[in-house]
């Protein structure tokens, strides 16, 4: 009955209009506003400042740079293999594993169509028909910064405008075509491993989703945009473990390859906590 009513109460309320309000609210630089904010979620959520940057969490300018807060350089070391793929961010296993007859699964029986999750373009989804995603939870206590997996070089990147639902364990499994309705980022990079996707997922309260080459993105459009292409003239290559994007509170990101191209780490199951710059699986190399 719990559950039933959150996921309810999430189609009843005004989704964009909420995450306004608390988007302007996360950006204020009153002293005594943001400092009753921060540390109210901080207690809240049980948020660890030990490794962050900054770890006074009053030193902050506002909610938001507090929630997108760097770490301390050696706080998230990166697996050295040649050939791993890394966790893009801190947080928990949503799901991981195949891309069956151009479907992802999302939890319970319900899954959603690749094609509408990258913009509804069959074209743009083609390479990664057969292969394989990740769907990787950040909850609110997690680190916000999102990184590469492999060194890629940006291909597009296109915001998809949708819904605003909570991407919780409860919502996932109730909500039909959740990650495909939400508002998202796609970003799509060449690898050595062939094409990869990133898609960062918008959700309740979200205030905003950034990258490291465009800023905040934000278009007012009801219809897919097409935000960056043709990088011959300066291309956008980031480094493995490098930054990538950020969210503004918390929210969702899913991995995509193509067909053979990876094979995800048995022991990682929906609810596993993953760790930023920790091996998701490895590259499957042709010998």
């Amino acid at each position: 009955m719990k559950d039933a009513l959150f996921i309810l109460l999430q189609h009843l309320l005004p989704q964009h209009l909420l995450s306004r309000l608390v988007g302007r609210l996360a950006e204020c630089r009153t002293t005594w506003v943001k400092n009753l904010f921060i540390n109210w979620f901080r207690k809240r959520y049980r948020v660890d400042m030990s490794q962050a940057q900054e770890p006074n969490p009053e030193a902050y300018e506002h909610f938001n740079a507090f929630f997108t807060r760097a770490l301390k350089p050696d706080a998230r070391p990166l697996d050295s293999e040649t050939d791993a793929i890394l966790s893009p961010a801190d947080g928990a296993i949503s799901q991981l594993g195949p891309i069956e007859h151009g479907r992802i699964f999302q939890a319970k029986g319900r899954s959603y169509g690749l094609s509408t999750l990258l913009g509804g373009s069959p074209e743009r989804a083609a390479p990664f028909i057969n292969g394989s995603f990740a769907t990787v939870y950040l909850s609110p206590r997690d680190y916000h910064r999102v990184h590469m997996p492999v060194t890629g070089t940006l291909r597009e990147t296109i915001y998809v405008p949708g819904d605003l639902y909570s991407v919780n364990q409860v919502t996932a499994a109730g909500v039909d075509n959740l990650f495909a309705r939400n508002e998202r980022l796609v970003a799509i990079f060449d690898t050595e491993y062939g094409p990869m996707a990133m898609v960062l997922v918008g959700a309740m309260i979200v205030a905003g989703i950034e990258t490291v080459w465009n800023g905040q993105v934000a278009p007012a459009s009801k219809r897919p945009v097409v935000l960056d292409r043709n990088f011959e003239q300066t291309p956008v290559t980031l480094e493995k473990g490098a930054e990538m994007g950020r969210f503004k509170l918390g929210s969702t990101v899913i991995l995509l390859f193509g067909a053979d191209a990876v094979s995800w780490q048995e022991s990682l199951t929906a609810g596993s906590s993953v760790t930023m710059g920790r091996t998701l699986g490895h590259a499957n190399i042709p010998e």
